[in-house]
């Protein structure tokens, strides 16, 4: 993004930056799924975004249906080799927004998805709409990754639980868990989350920046290493026959067989 013009524009997304506020918007229909080229894209803007002195803070939400739902399986189905570009670029834009050096709101409504789950995962201040879900359906897609990420927004056991199942929880019931900072109607999302962003360009951007550094070095583990560490048992998923068979199923839109 060019930090003399107040927007940006790119296929999947677009920023508009005023007031030391950036908002990236993720807009790729038909459902925000990303393709291998657009993580890195979004990756490099996020990363150039927190280097621009202007901005203080970052928000990122959506238009469409839902926030995020992740990977484009139909370019993995036709393009199984682009599994290594897309981990790149997830995991690429994950640190970004969890190592940016100024801290990101993530606004989400409807489905939170696979990817959509890990820059939640990694952001710093989540707000949601009534209508938002949150689910990682990898075991249901033949892949897995993103559980370093539910597991910075649900107890262990309940990670366990939605990655083996596939099930998705709604905003309301999620809030108890206390990663939700507030459940808001879809129509005061956007509002709600540049409030919270107001309130923090308005302070110091130097002690913003160093408290961001502080808090993250003071995280239990290493989140972009567990990340990692996941990643190589994508590869190894993807190497079974039933990885293949649950992205066929899911472009031809019928249940896989196993």
């Amino acid at each position: 993004m060019n930090s003399a013009a107040p927007t940006a524009t790119h296929s999947a997304f677009h920023t508009r930056l005023e007031a030391g506020i950036a908002e990236l918007v993720i807009d790729r229909p038909p459902v925000n799924a990303l393709n291998s080229q657009e993580w890195l894209d979004l990756a490099r803007t996020l990363e150039s975004l927190g280097q621009d002195p202007q901005v203080r803070v970052i928000v990122i939400r959506a238009d469409g249906r839902g926030f995020c739902a992740g990977v484009d399986i139909k370019e993995l189905d036709a393009h199984p080799e682009r599994i290594v570009a897309v981990n790149a670029g997830n995991y690429a834009t994950f640190k970004a927004v969890h190592r940016n050096p100024v801290p990101v709101i993530v606004a989400v409504h409807g489905y939170v998805l696979g990817g959509g789950i890990g820059i939640t995962g990694a952001a710093d201040i989540v707000v949601a709409s009534d209508c938002a879900t949150f689910a990682l359906p990898e075991v249901d897609r033949g892949a897995m990754g993103g559980g370093a990420h539910l597991q910075r927004l649900f107890p262990v056991q309940k990670v366990r639980y939605l990655f083996f199942t596939g099930d998705k929880i709604g905003a309301v019931e999620a809030q108890q868990y206390g990663f939700i900072e507030r459940v808001v109607p879809r129509e005061q999302l956007r509002e709600t989350a540049l409030q919270i962003a107001r309130k923090i360009a308005s302070k110091s951007p130097d002690m913003i920046r160093i408290a961001k550094e502080a808090l993250n070095g003071i995280e239990d583990g290493n989140l972009e290493d567990k990340y990692r560490w996941e990643q190589g048992f994508t590869l190894q998923a993807y190497n079974s026959a039933d990885s293949a068979e649950t992205r066929r199923a899911f472009v031809e839109k019928r249940d896989a067989t196993f």
